[in-house]
């Protein structure tokens, strides 16, 4: 399997995580227990590794991301500037 990378960051959507995470003031840890909450498997560690770049970030979780934060899966990963949530849950 050929994986994407521009050999600077693992993800695209690091950037929108940490601003969307910033914007609600909470840390790492408490967006990681409030995904947990909902379901998805997050730890701190996690939240880092995908500002930072440092990992992949599987469908799962951007969907996980994206209804957390109500917003699109593709707003996360930068395909359009509208937040509109998916339709999806």
């Amino acid at each position: 399997m050929k994986i994407y990378w521009d050999g600077k960051s693992k993800n695209i959507i690091g950037t929108k995580l940490r601003e969307l995470r910033n914007k609600e003031g909470i840390s790492q840890k408490s967006l990681a227990a409030r995904l947990q909450t909902e379901g998805a498997e997050f730890n701190e560690l996690t939240i880092l590794r995908i500002e930072k770049g440092d990992r992949f970030v599987s469908d799962m979780e951007v969907k996980a991301l994206a209804n957390h934060f109500h917003v699109s899966a593709d707003y996360l990963l930068g395909l359009t500037n509208e937040k509109g949530k998916d339709i999806t849950e």
